[in-house]
């Protein structure tokens, strides 16, 4: 038997390692490079991010039903090359504004203040919002497309750790980010050339242009795959001839596809949906602002030594979660027990496990090694649950309709993660304003509390919505006439 489909499992392990990479610039040199240009406070910065996480929410209901009818190849191709422009376009967000307030060059906006530097942090604000906004749209396609691509060359009882695999590739995204992100921005401020940030843009958005070169040449559909034997085939489509063309406790609909309005009508969609919004803006919490919590509370910045040795650390300790899309897999092997029962089984167990960044407050007070250990392992438990909840789409819907389904949850977590992230910000100023008290915690520390709190029960909540509307395994098939 061949191997191809884990060729194909690496490809999309790195456009999703791409996809974190360019989502990560913004986060890791706002605080260092961008605010003291453009006079950037909290609140602007969770206006832009929020703004990002409803553009891209929004562009996942449209993403995923645009997979389905433009189909995987071009689809996916579509997708990072929107993103990648998206990504690539930030870097003229400097320029803009200096040429839109006639400002000569980036150090006499440094040197700007009262009016002017108010000014041109709005005026900065709007054209970053506008290149995020490309990049959510295209950034949306990602996880619709390379769902759709799993259901096609893995069998059920593979996709959750293959799935866990390719979802990786945001933690290596994020492993790898502060290590090179601020990294290029400091040599080409050095160099002169411009403030630094804008190149650390270019560079990173580039690669999803290579990315696109090599999947122009190596994803066909497995049928029709060159590097796809009949042994690997017949492994693929085992399904079918397991469970035969519908099975017994299936609920059959007579259309030759699902129409996208029909999508809202089952419970399984809303379940897949209420499990997103309630988790993923805890992870995207995590990414965005994590650099600006040790900046805030232990004056560490992303770019010394110590904030990339910490920022490394949150993510090689996310990094368990590569065995966590496994998990199911062994439950279905020794017990027999249906894949989304046995999917649940492990999404319970990995509920549990954000609960100890309720710690992250308390023990911040004695190094901030605690936290970051404590918030990597509420990731790593994220990245798992995350692995097992996309597969889950697969599990109950047809191939024909699985981007559509992804992206309708998609679009729930995008969702979700605006009201966090922008929530977030207002909480962190009002907190430094008021010196808002939590838990013996004072100010932004306190709002930090807050946030942590909503961030450890979040999957559990969702365990329960979901297990409440789809109680038991009922998945849906889609008759050709």
């Amino acid at each position: 038997m061949t191997n191809y489909r884990w060729i194909i499992c690496a490809m999309l392990f790195f456009a999703t390692t791409v996809n974190y990479l360019d989502r990560q610039v913004l986060s890791l040199t706002w605080k260092d490079f961008i605010s003291p240009e453009f006079h950037w406070t909290d609140t602007h910065y969770g206006y832009i991010t929020a703004i990002f996480s409803i553009v891209y929410a929004l562009g996942n209901l449209f993403a995923g039903r645009f997979i389905d009818w433009m189909g995987t190849k071009k689809g996916y191709l579509w997708a990072i090359a929107v993103w990648s422009i998206g990504a690539c376009m930030h870097a003229l967000c400097g320029l803009a504004t200096e040429m839109t307030l006639g400002i000569e060059n980036a150090a006499n906006m440094i040197s700007a203040t009262g009016a002017l530097a108010s000014t041109i942090a709005i005026t900065s604000v709007y054209y970053f919002i506008a290149a995020r906004i490309i990049l959510g749209i295209g950034e949306a396609g990602n996880f619709p497309a390379a769902i759709k691509v799993t259901a096609e060359y893995f069998p059920k009882k593979d996709r959750a750790f293959s799935t866990s695999i390719f979802n990786a590739g945001s933690t290596i995204g994020a492993l790898i980010a502060p290590l090179c992100i601020p990294t290029l921005a400091r040599y080409f401020q050095r160099m002169g050339v411009g403030n630094g940030w804008e190149m650390a843009f270019i560079v990173i958005g580039a690669l999803g242009f290579i990315w696109m070169g090599m999947w122009v040449f190596m994803y066909t559909s497995p049928d029709k795959s060159k590097h796809v034997n009949k042994a690997e085939l017949d492994y693929i489509e085992q399904d079918k001839f397991e469970e035969g063309e519908i099975p017994a406790n299936a609920e059959v609909k007579e259309e030759k596809k699902m129409s996208f309005l029909q999508c809202f009508t089952y419970k399984q969609t809303w379940a897949f949906a209420a499990g997103k919004f309630m988790t993923d803006g805890v992870w995207w919490f995590f990414l965005f602002w994590t650099p600006s919590y040790l900046n805030t509370q232990f004056d560490i910045k992303t770019s010394d030594g110590l904030g990339m040795a910490l920022i490394f650390t949150l993510y090689a300790v996310t990094m368990l979660s590569i065995y966590g899309g496994k998990l199911p897999t062994i439950f279905i092997n020794k017990t027999g027990m249906n894949p989304y029962a046995a999917r649940m089984k492990a999404m319970l167990i990995f509920a549990f496990f954000p609960l100890v960044v309720l710690l992250a407050q308390p023990l911040g007070t004695l190094s901030p090694w605690f936290p970051v250990i404590l918030i990597g392992i509420g990731g790593a438990a994220h990245q798992s649950w995350s692995a097992n909840i996309f597969s889950t789409v697969g599990d109950m819907f047809p191939k024909t309709a699985i981007a559509s389904i992804t992206g309708i949850g998609g679009m729930a977590g995008g969702v979700g993660s605006m009201l966090m992230q922008y929530g977030a910000g207002v909480l962190f100023v009002h907190a430094d304003e008021t010196h808002m008290t939590f838990m013996g915690f004072e100010g932004k520390p306190a709002g930090y509390f807050i946030i942590f709190c909503v961030c450890a029960v979040s999957y559990l909540i969702g365990w329960c919505i979901m297990k409440a509307l789809v109680p038991k395994y009922k998945p849906i098939i889609g008759l050709t006439r």
